[in-house]
């Protein structure tokens, strides 16, 4: 087979992820026609139809599939290595970090602490929806996202999922709403609660805690951002079930108090990457850091246990 023109394989991608004639065309700034012309003698050249019309819109046929997947493979990798080449001999380094805009802004100051205040290096945050972040992720605008929800992975979207981080979760509430001793099933069946929605894994945890002990909850508020339950919490709206991390500095100075651990139930966080032929370097010191980290909590425990098998 002939080698295959670059030129018309890019017009062939733009027109495939417009999935138009007409805005593919104003994206690249030619005519239309112009357009229709070079993605014909891609097809000559391939042997192959890519489109076909179906009520006044282009699909892609199977052989138009496997080419987008190709040529998406193709120019990502394209993009990768100029954004990899153009850091060398820059005095700081970027790293691209994407972030679910509902996740508690302490886990993430916490992850990224080991490169915070360094002369060398920059910190690009972005937040935004699932979609948005896997999209960038993909399109490597991004080295990494922090989420608490793992994404699906497929043959098209090989994402590669680190766990970071497992946190407690717990009712946390202002001192006046501690009252007096009870039982954890009360607490829940009679107090308010600012609870996470129910596409949340924390959520699922929760009901499967209530289900268990027989109880049917009283809620105040059901948020979808961590951010806002700590408000919530802060106002004496109910009782947050929230990890202690979220509200770690009201914790500290007294403005919330821990109530009551949840048991059986945690709020998982990861970093989730992409497989890539240039991988940023300063992913190996979050995740080298990280792994430290588990490893010193392992020997604490160990050291805890040794001291009261020998007392």
């Amino acid at each position: 087979m002939p080698d295959v023109n670059y030129h018309h394989l890019y017009y062939f991608y733009a027109v495939a992820r417009e999935g138009h004639l007409t805005r593919a065309a104003e994206q690249l700034n030619i005519s239309q026609s112009a357009l229709s012309a070079q993605i014909r003698q891609l097809e000559e050249r391939l042997g192959q139809t890519l489109f076909e019309r179906r009520a006044r819109a282009l699909h892609l046929t199977e052989a138009g599939r496997i080419a987008l997947e190709y040529s998406e493979t193709i120019f990502t990798t394209g993009s990768e290595l100029v954004s990899t080449l153009k850091r060398e001999g820059l005095q700081r380094q970027a790293l691209r970090v994407g972030a679910i805009a509902t996740l508690s802004r302490n886990f993430q100051l916490t992850f990224l602490r080991p490169l915070l205040g360094r002369s060398d290096i920059e910190i690009i945050l972005r937040s935004g929806s699932a979609a948005e972040l896997w999209d960038a992720l993909i399109a490597m605008q991004l080295d990494l996202v922090l989420t608490n929800q793992a994404p699906e992975t497929d043959a098209l979207h090989n994402f590669i999922t680190h766990t970071v981080d497992e946190q407690p979760v717990s009712l946390i509430g202002v001192p006046e709403m501690l009252g007096e001793a009870t039982t954890l099933a009360k607490r829940l069946r009679t107090q308010p609660l600012v609870l996470p929605t129910r596409s949340s894994g924390l959520r699922r945890g929760f009901d499967a805690l209530t289900h268990r002990l027989g109880v049917v909850p009283q809620i105040a508020a059901e948020i979808d951002d961590m951010a806002m339950m700590r408000l919530m919490a802060r106002e004496g709206v109910g009782l947050a079930v929230i990890p202690p991390i979220v509200v770690k500095d009201e914790l500290q100075n007294g403005k919330l108090i821990e109530v009551e651990q949840l048991p059986g139930i945690s709020e998982i966080f990861y970093a989730v990457t992409i497989k890539r032929r240039f991988q940023n370097e300063l992913l190996d010191t979050l995740f080298t850091h990280k792994l430290t980290e588990a490893i010193n909590q392992v020997r604490q425990i160990d050291c805890i246990y040794d001291k009261q098998m020998n007392s």
